[in-house]
């Protein structure tokens, strides 16, 4: 039951956020029950725990990291056809489900609207949506099935995004039948102070909780209970930022169904020992995902007896769970990381502050931080001109920019 204004007071006095209500009054009565609103969903008790870890000193790591096995997918030989042969019946009876992480904006790209609107440039002008939506439609037609898709959104471009499907008629999927959007959790921008920070809307400043919300997201918003409803068993995450990426891959599939494992993750050889990517590890036996930033030169250097790098497996954010595990994953929010940005705020008396410098704690999870809850998992090695083309950076940077995954996307479909 939502706290009536005096039970918000109570608890905002509580946590010392009574500044949220500095300007309630000079608000329209749409922005007094948006922010009411608001504030009745914070998990305040979370909020104060978050800060305070912002201020504990960062602990010498201990933990124990080793490498990972991987299967190389164009040297499984024989055993390629047997995964294969698992997986394609598993998606024509229906098992997979797919999901694209698109809660972002195109700013970087100098694009004014959702990630997944942009067009890379390509001579068909199709958006990053649409190019994601053929190679889904034409896998389902392989196996005669249409591939569920669901869409996480950003409450900042969720409806921009839905219109954007409306507008093309859902690229010839069905809304709420096999097509499903649904928002990714948020959590409040702190200053340096603990105080939750007010936007220029008089409304609390919130951020994306990081894709690690993507579990508990999922779950809150009934997508696993409506794909269990579809007859889902496994759910294949990926980013709308690749436009390579493949979300139909019987042999992922074939690969987790017949190890018994309910995380099967795909990975590209890093394309140097430096380059800054999180590489697959294990970290005190169990899977995990280390950062670039963790790697020591050591490390990143080391090679096996084959001269392959022992730590160079990339996470390119292609992962299949199933439907079990992403349930027990969103049973409870993964540990936060903390990002130090610069933000915009309403400081006490009203007036906009525009820093030059970070002022503001981003709270954020990271998705592969679960893959510490499983025992094993299995990864599998593709090839990075055949899945790995993002879409990060604008065309100055050189890299992952719209310029060289057009060149990759085209090369692939030989256009």
């Amino acid at each position: 039951m939502e706290r009536g204004l005096e039970d918000v007071k109570s608890i905002l006095k509580k946590y010392g956020q009574e500044h949220l209500l500095n300007n309630f009054d000079n608000l329209d009565e749409k922005h007094k029950n948006e922010l009411l609103e608001q504030i009745n969903n914070i998990d305040f008790e979370l909020i104060h725990n978050l800060y305070n870890s912002t201020k504990q000193k960062k602990e010498k790591n201990t933990d124990e990291i080793t490498p990972i096995d991987y299967l190389d997918k164009y040297k499984l030989n024989d055993k390629y056809k047997y995964y294969e042969s698992i997986g394609k019946k598993a998606i024509k009876e229906g098992k997979l489900a797919a999901v694209t992480m698109a809660g972002g904006q195109g700013t970087r790209l100098g694009h004014d609207g959702p990630k997944g609107t942009y067009d890379i440039g390509l001579d068909s002008h199709k958006s990053l949506f649409e190019l994601l939506c053929d190679n889904l439609k034409e896998e389902g037609k392989k196996y005669g099935v249409t591939i569920p898709w669901f869409i996480m959104t950003s409450r900042e471009n969720n409806e921009e995004t839905v219109s954007f499907f409306e507008k093309h008629k859902y690229f010839g999927y069905q809304k709420d039948k096999n097509i499903f959007f649904f928002q990714q959790g948020e959590l409040p921008m702190m200053d340096t102070e603990g105080k939750i920070l007010i936007g220029e809307d008089g409304l609390i400043k919130l951020a994306a909780d990081g894709h690690g919300g993507i579990y508990e997201s999922l779950v809150k918003t009934h997508m696993t209970k409506k794909m269990r409803e579809l007859g889902v068993e496994w759910v294949f995450i990926g980013g709308v930022d690749n436009c390579l990426v493949k979300m139909v891959d019987p042999v992922l599939m074939g690969i987790a169904i017949d190890k018994g494992v309910t995380v099967a993750c795909k990975s590209v050889v890093k394309a140097n020992p430096h380059e800054n990517v999180g590489v697959f590890c294990k970290r005190n036996g169990k899977p995990n995902v280390i950062e670039y930033s963790e790697i020591t030169d050591e490390m990143a250097e080391a090679t096996d007896e084959n001269g392959e790098l022992l730590y160079g497996e990339s996470h390119i954010l292609c992962n299949l769970f199933s439907i079990d595990a992403i349930e027990r994953m969103g049973a409870e929010p993964l540990p936060y990381h903390v990002a130090f940005k610069k933000a915009k705020y309403i400081d006490k008396d009203g007036n906009l502050v525009e820093p030059d410098s970070p002022n503001a704690y981003k709270f954020e999870a990271f998705l592969f931080d679960s893959f510490g809850e499983v025992d094993d998992m299995a990864i599998l090695r593709v090839k990075r001109e055949e899945e790995f083309a993002p879409v990060k950076n604008n065309d100055s940077a050189g890299v992952d920019c719209p310029k060289t995954a057009r060149e990759l996307y085209k090369k692939f479909y030989k256009l």
